[in-house]
This record gives C-alpha cells, structure tokens and sequence, in this order.
C-alpha cells in the first residue's frame, strides 16, 4: 500500500482527496517537483527545493514549508513506502477557492500534497540501440523555466511521440533547440558537446547540471549555447536526460539516423561516467 502526505495528514494513496474547487483542479494553479531515490536518499534535495522555490516564486505563491520541513516530509513519505529506490513527487497548489475566478482569492490556503513511486529506470535495450524521437514547434509559453502543474502543452507534444511509436518529442523555437517534451537535449558533433543555455525557454533540469558537471570533470570539450534546428539534425549523438531517464541516446529523429544510426562513443563515456557517479555520489549519500 503506497502512504501519501496531504495536507498535513499521512493516508493511503487510493484515499487522498482534494476539493473541486481547488485551483489545481480548476486552474492547472501549481508547482511541482520530482525527486529521485537511491537507496533511500533523496537525490540532490536542496537542488530540487531551490528549483521548487523559484517556481513558486515565479507563480507568485508563498512557499508553505521551510527547507527543513521539506526535507522532514519528504523522508517521512520515503520511509513509509517500500523500495529503495523511489520515486518521489511533492506538489503544491494555490488551494481550494468558494468560487471560480480567475483572480487568486485574497486568502486561501495552499493544498500539499507528496507520494512516492517506484523509480523505474530505462530498459538496457533502449540504452543498447537507443530511441527514436520525432520533432514539433515549441508552442508552449515563455515560462518553461518554471516547473508547473500546468502541463497539457507538454501532453500534447509528448503525445505526438506516443502516436508515432516514439520516446520523447524534441522541441524547437524559432529555429533553435529548446529541449525536449519531458526532458532536456544535448547534442554532441565532433567530439564535442553541446547545450542550450537555462532561461527561460527550458526547464533548469538537475540531470542537466550532473551531464555537464561529469563532462567538465572528465575533460570532455563542452559548449553551452543556442543550438540550431540543424545542428541537432546533424549531430553524431543525440540524447536526452531527465531523472527518470537519466541520459539516454536517441538514435532516430523524425524516421532519419543520427550520426551511425546507434548509440556513440561519447554517449559511452558519459553514460559509464553516470554511472559511476549514481554508485559512488547518489547511493553512497555525498
């Protein structure tokens, strides 16, 4: 039986229950994060509060807990579910109005919710042959910085690499890469790797920061820049990471090869380099 936290009360999953009126329900009003466990550790938790705290602070709702509190909370749900490896997703809306109005309500109290799931990592044939991906405009907003609960855009354009038989959706803007559906996208071509800036135009993801931290640290040649469209069709290794996925090679593009077709050397390197760093840093708790 997975244990949820609901506003103050620890319960079944199958039992936690919000009012329709809450602005999450009704507005896509919210924040979210999702934390990966390893062996019962949260991974890299003050990273992901911090992200937490500008996305609250960018929808202009007052952060309910302190760090410490969190971090209580969320250990709480860890301890009380089964698996040492987890999954855990915290979210908070604005609350629960007596009306409909688009206005946030002049008092209102926030609605917190945390569960846990098992964190499911991708299939060693996936790594081994890599996944195919197809391409769409980037039509979301201009905040993808922040890491809301308002996530049909990225439904929909995820749901395009569902309908084709795909992983992952790789979004471009005006001619530049932003990043993927759910994930951030790296580009290597001539042994070097390539990233686009944070802004505002991409979610600041954390398995982002430990790509870069792992190629800096191992000397690999890194650029982080605007990408364009034809640079990532181009590219010798394409891949994409997020925490779930960690950093996983996509082979096909739009039903086109990248470079031979099959994950590359360096997407070898880096994947053993995560590796190592998930045994050594993640599990062993540095």
């Amino acid at each position: 039986m997975q244990t949820a936290y609901l506003n103050g009360t620890l319960l079944p999953l199958a039992e936690a229950r919000v009012p329709a009126m809450d602005r999450g329900f009704l507005f896509g009003d919210g924040a979210y994060e999702v934390i990966p466990v390893y062996s019962r550790r949260p991974f890299r938790l003050s990273e992901h509060l911090r992200r937490l705290r500008h996305t609250l602070a960018g929808i202009r709702l007052e952060n309910p807990h302190d760090d410490a509190e969190w971090t209580r909370l969320i250990d709480e749900i860890i301890a009380r579910n089964e698996g040492e490896d987890q999954s855990v997703y915290l979210q908070i809306t604005r609350g629960a109005d007596t009306k409909r109005n688009h206005a946030f309500p002049a008092v209102v109290t926030p609605t917190v919710f945390i569960m846990s799931e098992p964190l499911v990592t991708p299939p060693p044939a996936q790594r081994d042959t890599g996944i195919a991906a197809v391409s769409a405009p980037d039509v979301r907003w201009l905040r993808c910085d922040l890491k809301t609960t308002s996530l049909l855009a990225n439904c929909l354009l995820r749901q395009l690499a569902a309908d084709a038989g795909c992983v992952e959706t790789i979004l471009f803007r005006d001619g530049f890469l932003t990043e993927g559906a759910a994930s951030n996208i790296f580009v290597v071509k001539n042994g070097a790797l390539l990233a686009p800036p944070k802004n505002h135009l991409m979610l600041p993801g954390i398995t982002y920061d430990v790509v870069l931290e792992l190629a800096a640290s191992h000397g690999l040649k890194c650029e982080v820049r605007d990408v364009l469209e034809e640079e990532v069709r181009a590219a010798d290794e394409l891949w994409m990471t997020s925490s779930t996925k960690e950093v996983l090679p996509i082979t096909v593009l739009d039903g086109q090869a990248i470079g031979a077709g099959k994950p590359g050397p360096v997407f070898r390197d880096m994947y053993a380099w995560y590796q190592n760093f998930k045994q050594k840093v993640m599990r062993g708790g540095g």
